[in-house]
């Protein structure tokens, strides 16, 4: 049954997401701000498809942690979940993301239109210069840079792997970043079909104002998101199903206690 479940959630995320960007694309005549509310539309309507299809729901607690204006947000990254549900949180966000996904079709163009900032991975210091650029811009618009700093996906439970990138953000942009921690591994893990009910809890840390050396920032917002995001894994426990997923989680331990 979870099979077919994750299965028939995983042809509707796709499928759903296709056509509402196939109806959605005269917005790419409209301006920016006023063709915006396709993005949150798409994400509440996948969000509701979770929690029909996947038995997935969500909680969000610290939105009162949110600044107004321009600021980064430095998400955990355990799932394709945060990309998807975490939008409909801000008001005017663009992702750093990787450029590759300009060049999928349909999906790419709605990343240009909404200015989401592409990063080239292949030529690292050309990179940095324009992805800081864009984040400027952005920043004076008032918008906020929604930044993975660990890059890639990691397992629910695993050893991080940060990237000192989001520092120089920190540092150059002068801005709050706000830390972001969340258990959606639990329920849907990285590079996997299946998807499993239960609550996925997102907590919105305090924000880290600006004017810190870029080391204690680094080390203090990688501290932050890990020592919730563990908490928030281990507060899954006590739901009446708790994941599966667990047993992965406390393997992973396991490996690091040798």
């Amino acid at each position: 049954m979870l099979f077919l479940r994750s299965t028939l959630f995983q042809v509707l995320f796709y499928s759903v997401t296709l056509i509402l960007m196939i109806l959605f694309s005269p917005v790419m005549l409209l301006p920016r701000r006023w063709g915006w509310w396709v993005v949150p539309t798409w994400s509440r309507i996948l969000q509701l498809l979770m929690r029909v299809f996947a038995g997935i729901k969500v909680e969000v607690r610290g939105r009162e942690n949110l600044p107004e204006g321009g600021f980064i947000a430095a998400m955990k990254h355990q799932s394709a979940w945060e990309t998807v549900s975490l939008i409909p949180l801000f008001s005017s966000p663009t992702f750093i993301l990787k450029r590759e996904l300009r060049w999928i079709p349909i999906f790419g163009w709605y990343t240009a239109k909404f200015r989401q900032i592409p990063i080239n991975r292949g030529k690292r210091s050309e990179a940095l210069a324009a992805m800081m650029q864009a984040a400027k811009q952005a920043i004076a618009e008032k918008r906020q840079i929604l930044i993975f700093p660990e890059g890639t996906r990691r397992p629910a439970g695993a050893e991080p792997q940060y990237k000192y990138g989001i520092a120089h953000l920190y540092r150059d942009l002068k801005c709050p970043v706000v830390p972001i921690a969340h258990n959606a591994g639990l329920y849907w893990p990285r590079s996997s079909w299946k998807v499993y009910p239960g609550t996925v809890i997102v907590e919105i840390l305090p924000a880290i104002e600006p004017g810190l050396p870029s080391d204690v920032f680094y080390k203090r917002m990688v501290a932050d998101i890990e020592t919730a995001s563990d908490r928030l894994i281990e507060e899954a426990r006590q739901e009446k199903r708790p994941s599966p997923v667990l047993a992965e989680v406390d393997a992973l331990k396991q490996a690091k206690a040798g």
